[in-house]
């Protein structure tokens, strides 16, 4: 199973593709570390930000995309463009999409039998949030 992990800060949808096969953890190396959605007010590029992100399921074969959820209000609370981001990522017919909030993550790391330092996986260090997130999924 392939599952992508994204975390959605400012314009930039921050991806990390996790596979488990056969027991087997594999970090496959993406094209592209991150996506962004210029311009978010306009129909036309959130179109083409939902269109880069179905492209990048059906090239890598991905299962699910599990995406770190962002604070409605307060402090660290999203901003519009970002919740746009996350509805065009949900709205991809046929595609198992989750949204995991960060202390739920935070509980599965230390609850993982298997753990994978980060330092490791070969990732530049912006996506160790996206790998996290990707990596909680395997961990009920």
């Amino acid at each position: 199973m392939r599952v992508c992990g994204v975390e959605i800060k400012g314009d930039d949808a921050i991806i990390s593709l996790v596979a488990l096969e056969n027991n087997l953890y594999d970090i496959p190396h993406l094209r592209v570390p991150k996506i962004s959605l210029t311009k978010g007010a306009e129909a036309e590029h959130i179109q083409k930000f939902q269109f880069a992100i179905k492209k990048l399921v059906e090239d890598y074969k991905i299962d699910a995309i599990v995406i770190k959820e962002r604070a409605t209000k307060g402090k660290f609370s999203g901003g519009s463009q970002g919740f746009k981001m996350e509805a065009a990522i949900q709205l991809i017919d046929g595609l198992q999409v989750e949204l995991v909030r960060s202390n739920i993550i935070n509980e599965k790391l230390k609850k993982a039998q298997v753990t994978i330092d980060f330092r490791d996986t070969g990732l530049k260090q912006f996506q160790q949030n996206a790998f996290e997130t990707a990596f909680t999924f395997f961990n009920p």
